[in-house]
């Protein structure tokens, strides 16, 4: 809730999962224009629940399938700006179990395979780079969902299984897990165990022999989707309370300006260490050019064809009705950065 609102002294809370790019603004050091920020660092399957449902916070991190859903179902509750706090090659979290007979991608089908949720975003780009870089649709899998319809992203935007997709939740006394060293699951497109309302799974898989990840070289295979498509996925946006924004419109620019600036504090900070590891001669000198390629790339400009993806992904995977555009999701203040 806003504390304060007069013109330029704007009092927000605020949630984000806290990483190195948003350090500055949580560390107080850059403060965004005519703004107080009172951050709380919160795990982002618990931040994006809890907005979701109850709305807690003025300013958050947001899963980007949700908010696109979100949107193509007319909610109105959000408005985005393009501060890109999770980036990954999503489809290589992928673990199966050693016994499954699952060699590669292709063997994926038919097979039982377990999500945290199914519209998460992580899991849509997973099926979307099965579906269009190994011929893998995902009505040729059975599906099997951790979060129950109350304590998911899509009890509050009312997901349903899509027409044609097999999809059943976990008991409840057990998990993805559990399935899976019972030989109950095949394979998981993702697994998470850190300690948060949403996601139950505690177990370290990263040791089981049974388990395996589903690509031998998960560097490699990122590398190769990068290569071909240019493509580093987005998973989470930033996005304010749209009764505030609509108030007051600066906030769009002023917030995206700091967590922007946020960030170039995070990249000098790194080419700055690796300055010193080249001096010594640990590095060479080579790396460099390739480090200074911000992979991180805020702003419309630099990601909206990864944007554009995720929005047709969600189509085609019976997520939306309609591809949703950016303009819907994005404030106009930042339309052109």
């Amino acid at each position: 809730m806003v504390r304060t609102a007069t013109a330029k002294n704007l009092e927000l809370s605020a949630a984000f999962g806290r990483n190195e790019r948003s350090a500055a603004v949580f560390d107080g050091k850059i403060v965004p224009e005519g703004i107080t920020l009172y951050m709380s660092d919160i795990f982002p399957s618990e931040i994006f629940w809890r907005q979701l449902k109850f709305a807690d916070f003025d300013f958050s991190e947001m899963s980007m399938s949700s908010l696109l859903i979100s949107t193509s179902l007319g909610q109105k509750d959000w408005v985005a700006i393009p501060v890109f706090t999770m980036r990954s090659f999503f489809h290589t979290w992928a673990i199966v179990r050693d016994a499954a007979g699952i060699k590669s991608p292709v063997d994926l089908r038919g097979k039982r395979v377990g999500v945290p949720e199914y519209q998460q975003t992580a899991a849509v780009w997973s099926r979307g780079i099965l579906q269009h870089e190994f011929g893998v649709e995902p009505r040729e899998i059975e599906w099997f969902m951790e979060r129950s319809p109350e304590m998911s992203h899509g009890g509050s935007t009312g997901f349903t299984p899509p027409p044609g997709v097999k999809l059943s939740y976990i008991d409840p006394k057990t998990d993805i897990a559990g399935m899976l060293l019972a030989g109950t699951l095949d394979a998981s497109l993702l697994y998470i165990n850190a300690a948060n309302l949403v996601d139950r799974a505690r177990t370290d898989l990263s040791k089981r022999s049974e388990i395996r990840p589903l690509h031998p070289d998960p560097v490699v295979e990122g590398a190769r989707f990068y290569k071909k498509t240019g493509i580093y996925p987005i998973n989470h946006c930033a996005v304010i309370r749209r009764s505030i924004y609509e108030k007051n419109p600066w906030i769009a620019r002023s917030l995206y300006d700091a967590s922007l600036a946020s960030r170039d504090e995070s990249n000098k900070r790194r080419i700055g260490s690796l300055d010193n590891h080249i001096a010594t001669g640990a590095v060479d000198p080579g790396t460099k050019s390739a480090l200074e390629h911000d992979l991180f790339g805020y702003g419309i400009k630099a990601a909206g064809h990864v944007l554009e993806t995720i929005a047709t992904y969600l189509h085609e995977q019976g997520l939306t009705k309609r591809v949703v555009r950016l303009d819907e999701v994005f404030a106009k203040e930042c339309m052109d950065v």
